[in-house]
């Protein structure tokens, strides 16, 4: 499953980094790419062992807010 989430709060590239890392360290993520520039992070990650609670309670403990956006397509 892919689905993307807006993020507020980041002020540059690292908050950005920061959060792919806390992300990915999630057991089900299999990919993360927040991106500054656009106040978003696209996720792919099994629903069997994540949800997308867990993924803003995850963007939110590194200090950012996050919300669900929409899903994506997956290719």
């Amino acid at each position: 499953m892919k689905k993307e989430f807006k993020i507020t709060g980041m002020h540059c590239g690292s908050c950005a980094l920061s959060i792919d890392f806390d992300l990915e360290d999630l057991d089900g993520i299999k990919s993360a790419k927040t991106s500054y520039a656009q106040a978003k992070t696209e996720i792919e990650f099994d629903q069997g062992k994540v949800t997308e609670e867990m993924i803003v309670q995850t963007i939110q403990k590194s200090g950012y807010k996050a919300e669900f956006s929409k899903p994506l397509n997956e290719r």
